[in-house]
């Protein structure tokens, strides 16, 4: 019988490349959970992306000094331990290096990055 609970080690995942630098995405095959969960290694050159239907949260696990997010040409600081919320239609991305666990809802589409 199947359990109704999942685990998963993000070290086990495959690692894909994405706008903001490499993820690993967990519980997109999971039916019955309505997102997903990622691991991102942000890269210096991280781009500038929206989304049409997806709605994003960060949890800042690792940060430098200097590290800032930019959202809607605003650019923010931020360190370890916060957490951002970006609804649909707002322009972000990371500058610097950091490592974040990201929060999205629905399940992650990759139809659903757009240039911005």
């Amino acid at each position: 019988m199947e359990k109704a609970y999942k685990i998963v080690e993000f070290g086990a995942l495959p690692s894909v490349d994405c706008p903001c630098g490499t993820t690993q995405r967990a519980f997109a095959d999971v039916a019955g959970y309505p997102g997903t969960i990622h691991l991102t290694r942000i890269s210096e050159d991280a781009q500038l992306h929206y989304h049409k239907q997806l709605t994003e949260t960060y949890y800042f696990l690792e940060c430098g000094v200097d590290a800032r997010m930019e959202l809607d040409s605003e650019i923010v600081p931020v360190r370890a331990g916060m957490c951002v919320m970006i609804p649909p239609g707002v322009r972000h991305r990371a500058l610097g290096k950091m490592t974040v666990l990201n929060i999205v809802f629905p399940k992650f589409d990759p139809a659903d990055e757009w240039p911005a």
